[in-house]
């Protein structure tokens, strides 16, 4: 592990350790998010987590692409491989308190995939600084528009040196209280995939109107909301990537919004096996503390079933960095973003389940944090594309 992963990962471990877990824990019982203005985001922001997030790297590196990244290098020799790392390490704590940490998030993907240089400096330069904490955010859902993003209805059309937008965003996370959303449109539904285009959707635009913040079964710590686009304006300089970007049909914006899909899988699939390997520890500990010495029968299921339990969380790693890596060496990565959040999310959940099988009864009360795990866990399999929407991409590969 390369100098600059090891101290995102062990940053991110002191955070978890002493924030992340209470705070989600205690949010998880309230039912409320954490609220922007509590002490520990700016605290983060003083530690210049903002800069060495998920989905920061090029504000860590001066907005300019690392030149350490050459082909056949060590993937914990890169920015997205860290990114998983990071994900899995601050998900082991509490994925809804790490999602909910400010920085570019989510958002930062689409500005790095396709936004010019000027573009990544206006929009990313800002989380440089330490002074206070700030989030961005992205929205793709709608309500007819889920895991098949081909189907937005949200529609940008052209006014002089503007674009006007109308639309209704869904499940989008930390967009409450974002400086900036990146929000995918189309220019014209006839034209289909080719008719997408991405904004970056600043707070102060008029027309921009958070209407809900969704009440979840799990990752309560940060706020999932939906809002709508009514004649919101938006300066043509929003455009990532600028209209020349979508002129090759290789590269519009269907291509980019599934380009930043196949950066942020790798990531939220990550997340999965934090959550995977906190269950597995408790289960462990259990073991270890808890288990009658006389039932050796049990004792010897327990301890296969932590066995597979095991593999399943190494085998979900190696996918996710699997597609990290070859996305910092540049070569394409779809099907190994699909293959992994296809297997990893269902593999996590089995592994949570498994260790509530082992615990009982201790395992399903309401204050426990294996409960909490397991409603956690169950988003991953949901969120950045169904199974279904997975197996699909996967299988056109295959054939």
């Amino acid at each position: 592990m390369d100098e600059s992963t090891r101290k995102a990962v062990e940053l991110i471990r002191s955070i978890g350790k002493e924030f992340l877990r209470p705070l989600g824990l205690e949010a998880d019982r309230s039912g409320r998010a954490i609220p922007a203005d509590h002490p520990f985001y700016q605290l983060v922001a003083s530690s210049g987590f903002m800069q060495r997030g998920i989905g920061s790297e090029y504000v860590a590196n001066g907005l300019e692409k690392p030149t350490s990244h050459r082909p056949h290098s060590s993937f914990t020799n890169s920015t997205w491989a860290r990114n998983v790392l990071v994900a899995e390490e601050g998900s082991y704590w509490d994925r809804g308190a790490l999602v909910s940490l400010p920085g570019p998030g989510l958002g930062g993907p689409p500005v790095l995939q396709m936004g010019t240089p000027s573009q990544k400096e206006r929009f990313l330069s800002i989380f440089k600084q330490k002074d206070r904490p700030l989030w961005a955010a992205f929205a793709m859902t709608e309500p007819s528009a889920g895991s098949d993003v081909a189907q937005i209805k949200t529609l940008a059309r052209p006014d002089g040196d503007e674009w006007v937008l109308n639309g209704q965003k869904m499940f989008s996370s930390n967009s409450s209280r974002a400086e900036w959303v990146v929000v995918f449109a189309s220019i014209d539904p006839s034209l289909g995939r080719l008719g997408h285009r991405a904004f970056v959707v600043e707070r102060s635009f008029s027309g921009f109107e958070i209407v809900r913040i969704e009440h979840k079964m799990g990752i309560r710590a940060y706020e999932t909301a939906s809002f709508v686009l009514e004649n919101c304006r938006v300066p043509a300089e929003n455009m990532l990537g600028g209209e020349e970007y979508y002129n090759n049909k290789n590269k519009g914006g269907f291509t980019a919004a599934m380009s930043t899909f196949n950066a942020t899988r790798p990531i939220v699939a990550a997340m999965g096996v934090g959550i995977a390997r906190a269950a597995y520890d408790i289960a462990r500990k259990y073991i270890i503390e808890e288990y009658p010495a006389h039932s050796l029968h049990r004792m010897r299921q327990a301890r296969e079933r932590l066995v597979e339990m095991q593999r399943q969380i190494a085998n979900s790693r190696l996918l996710c960095l699997h597609a990290a890596s070859l996305l910092d060496m540049g070569r394409p990565n779809a099907l190994a973003a699909s293959a992994a959040k296809q297997y990893s999310p269902p593999a996590c959940l089995g592994v949570v389940q498994s260790a509530m099988d082992i615990l009982g009864e201790a395992g399903i009360t309401q204050n426990s944090l294996l409960e909490k795990l397991a409603r956690d866990v169950k988003a991953i399999d949901i969120v950045e594309g169904t199974q279904q929407i997975q197996r699909r991409i996967v299988a056109k590969y295959i054939l």
